[in-house]
């Protein structure tokens, strides 16, 4: 069976932080991290070479493949930061038009900058998925 590409590693989160390309990118990273690991209750890890996750969960398909992932979690790329709200998009209408300017993927939130969106709105978004994750993959379950 093939294991994620994407693995918890070990590696340190301040030293990645420290390499973010841009101040303002860097400092949007930065309240990232405050704000996620507020909201899980747990502390960031490094995924990959590139992707800070808070907390993990394991999922097995109707096919028999399983894993483990982040349940929240982002990537400070090129131009741009994405954001990963694992349950999608689609039951966050209410709070998606409160957000401001976003991209979405199918469950990849694009943003340039913090200061694009309304931080309540953002904060609410990333409850709500923490909350479908708690009901969907109980943690110690």
């Amino acid at each position: 069976m093939a294991t994620n590409k994407t693995q918890q590693t070990d590696s340190s989160v301040d030293a990645f932080l420290a390499r973010v390309a841009g101040d303002a990118q860097r400092e949007d990273a930065h309240s990232l991290v405050a704000l996620m690991q507020r909201l899980s209750g747990h502390p960031p890890r490094l995924w990959g070479p590139s992707i800070i996750g808070f907390g993990t969960y394991h999922y097995k398909y109707d096919s028999g493949r399983e894993g483990d992932s982040l349940r929240i979690g982002f990537s400070p790329r090129k131009g741009q930061t994405v954001l990963y709200i694992m349950d999608g998009f689609p039951r966050h209408g209410h709070i998606m038009a409160r957000l401001g300017k976003y991209k979405t993927g199918k469950s990849c939130l694009y943003l340039k900058r913090l200061s694009d969106v309304d931080g309540a709105a953002l904060e609410d978004l990333c409850k709500a998925s923490l909350e479908w994750m708690a009901t969907t993959y109980p943690e110690g379950g």
